[in-house]
């Protein structure tokens, strides 16, 4: 009787499966119908370091003994950051630390709606540390920052830049903060054409639409003109903390003193002025 024996052989990643023939006596009436010995001394002979599907002659139950993969620094890296997100999005704090593309908006459009469904009477954090990336993607973000109901923090650090302003810009106003050491940036939409003409012609208009729109929506969130936005987007706009609290992008600039203990927003208020004080000495 020939029976098949299933065996791994242990590699530093991937596992790699070998499908050999093994001839065994014909069973006695005593012995299970399904049985799957395993040949220790055969199996080491080829694979040294391999391990086989063995079942227990006295139980009679099937145990399959396979290498686990190894854990690298890369897949221990994953675990330990899904760890920190699930504790970051109990205190209500939802992290944009990429650049901004469909997988990550739709992670962070999820975070917003389940935050504000379990309670629209609490704040929620936004920190934004993000070069920016799909405008279309960041506009859903932004849409969706104003469709909830519980007021949405933002926070920068780090650089919020290109489209990542716009969402940092979109937070409740009064609540749109900065790290002390931030840069913020705003432009005008990217884009190219190329094709046939009509094609071209297509694309640009679709550009113009974009710069329209978000030259409308900086406008909204600064107060300023649609004529100073449109003129002051036209090339790459660099910003300090203070520049953006000036022009109207944020409200203001958490100091140490008010960032550590995570204090209410409308407690930290007053504590924003002192660091935005105390640079215009």
């Amino acid at each position: 009787m020939e029976s098949l024996t299933l065996s791994t052989c242990l590699s530093p990643h991937y596992p790699s499966f070998n499908l050999r023939h093994t001839s065994f006596p014909t069973p006695s009436r005593k012995t299970p119908l399904l049985s799957l010995k395993s040949s220790l001394t055969s199996s080491h002979q080829q694979h040294p370091t391999s391990k086989t599907l063995k079942i227990s002659e006295n139980d009679e139950k099937l145990s399959l003994l396979l290498a686990s993969s190894p854990q690298t620094p890369a897949t221990a890296m994953r675990g330990a950051e899904a760890d920190a997100m699930g504790l970051l999005f109990r205190e209500r704090i939802v992290f944009l630390g990429n650049s901004i593309d469909d997988f990550i908006a739709d992670a962070i459009i999820s975070q917003l709606l389940l935050l504000d469904a379990m309670d629209s009477t609490k704040d929620i954090r936004l920190f934004i540390n993000s070069p920016g990336g799909s405008l279309s993607a960041t506009m859903a973000i932004f849409d969706v920052v104003q469709l909830v109901r519980a007021d949405v923090s933002t926070v920068a650090l780090g650089i919020s830049a290109s489209t990542a302003s716009i969402i940092l810009g979109g937070g409740t106003k009064g609540k749109r903060y900065a790290m002390p050491n931030t840069r913020v940036m705003i432009h005008q939409p990217l884009g190219g054409a190329s094709g046939q003409a009509i094609d071209v012609e297509i694309q640009a208009r679709e550009i113009m639409h974009n710069k329209d729109n978000v030259t409308k929506i900086i406008s909204n969130c600064t107060g300023r003109s649609y004529e100073q936005v449109q003129k002051d987007i036209d090339r790459d706009r660099y910003m300090s903390p203070i520049e953006a609290v000036e022009y109207g992008l944020i409200d203001g600039v958490i100091d140490r003193d008010s960032i550590i203990p995570l204090m209410p927003v409308p407690e930290r208020k007053s504590l924003m002025m002192k660091y935005i004080s105390w640079c215009n000495r």
